[in-house]
Formats: structure tokens, sequence, C-alpha cells
């Protein structure tokens, strides 16, 4: 039987997901999203975990291609 999948993604994970070049470039977005590790890995120089959901609805939230972001809703 097959793991459910998991809740935590590593690093490289996300960046696979939100298509970054590199892990340090997906860590910055991250950080300007608001998404904060959740935990770390076991053992030494474990990578830091991230929570599944948060990067999926932060990916979700951010402005499309072009959009103005100086105009304001009403």
């Amino acid at each position: 039987m097959s793991d459910p999948e998991p809740t935590t993604w590593t690093i490289a994970e996300v960046a696979e997901y939100i298509g970054a070049a590199s892990t340090d470039s997906a860590r910055r977005t991250l950080s300007r999203w608001g998404v904060r590790a959740t935990g770390r890995e076991p053992g030494r120089g474990g990578a830091s975990l991230y929570d599944r959901e948060q990067v999926r609805t932060a990916k979700a939230a951010r402005p499309g291609r072009g959009a103005r972001s100086d105009l304001k809703k009403t």
C-alpha cells in the first residue's frame, strides 16, 4: 500500500513546484510570499520543510503575469 501524499515539502520540492531556477530562488520567493519553514528533516544538515498547502495557497494567490498591482480595486 502506498503512503498518502506528504504534508510537507523540502525546498527542492517547492522549487520544482513553483518553477524556480534554484533552491535559493525558491527560498527568496517563499520569503516574499510570507511562507515560513514548519520544521526540518531529521539528522545533521536536514533540509527545511514547508507546509504543502501553505505553498499551494501562496502560489495561487499571487497576481498573474502582467498584473497591474498598483491599481486598487474599489
